[in-house]
């Protein structure tokens, strides 16, 4: 989860999260490198005092102003594509999560369960041992390893399913549904919120997943 002294992105529990960060990290050193070449040839431009007046082309400075931003753009631009087409490359799930938003709160139903259905409310500020507008009192538990597709739709307004630590944000939309998929590498708690302005209630509808080894899940799910 995101904390005071965090400066980047959330430690990563998904493929797809790590690929996002190393995509953050390549356009940010271009970008670094950019932004120091430029500043340095504006100082020393507005150093230097010596002038040419019959300077009238250099075509060898604009090849290089056109090729390079150029050839930047294609460093930026494949990666790019490439994590397009991961975000949406879609495999074999092993278990269904439809999700539902509501004004304000999330309802989940496990598809491949079809008795297993809750909704999950925010815990009131009061409650003792519980992190502060993030916890919720019924807990979406999700096996690891194991490919996840989510199924993501709203019962009234327009919501945002996200849950950065995963790489995952969907619009819910009314009528619509869309999917997302992911595997989650590791245990743990992942905290998400709603990212969309949906009303007056819209930062207390938290999302709390928790990654349990498969057996683990099969019992909780059982009982």
């Amino acid at each position: 989860m995101a904390t005071m002294n965090n400066l980047s992105f959330q430690d990563s529990a998904s493929p797809l999260m790590e690929q996002l960060i190393f995509f953050h990290d390549h356009t940010m050193i271009i970008l670094i490198l950019i932004t120091i070449l430029i500043s340095y040839i504006i100082s020393n431009i507005l150093t230097n005092l010596l002038l040419n007046r019959l300077l009238l082309e250099g075509q060898e400075i604009e090849t290089f102003w056109t090729l390079t931003p150029a050839l930047l753009l294609v460093f930026i631009a494949f990666p790019s594509l490439r994590l397009l087409y991961l975000i949406d490359e879609t495999i074999d799930p092993e278990l269904t999560l439809k999700i539902i938003a509501h004004q304000w709160y999330w309802s989940y139903e496990y598809s491949d369960f079809p008795s297993l259905e809750f909704d999950s409310y925010m815990l009131p500020i009061e409650s003792p041992n519980q992190f502060r507008l993030l916890d919720v009192d019924n807990r979406t538990i999700l096996p690891y390893n194991l490919p996840l597709r989510f199924l993501v739709t709203s019962d009234d307004v327009i919501h945002s399913w996200a849950v950065p630590s995963l790489g995952l944000k969907m619009d819910a939309v009314p009528g619509r549904m869309n999917q997302l998929f992911t595997l989650i590498k590791r245990p743990g708690l992942f905290f998400g919120q709603c990212s969309e302005i949906c009303g007056a209630n819209h930062s207390f509808m938290p999302i709390v997943i928790e990654s349990v080894p498969t057996k683990t899940f099969i019992h909780w799910s059982n009982t």
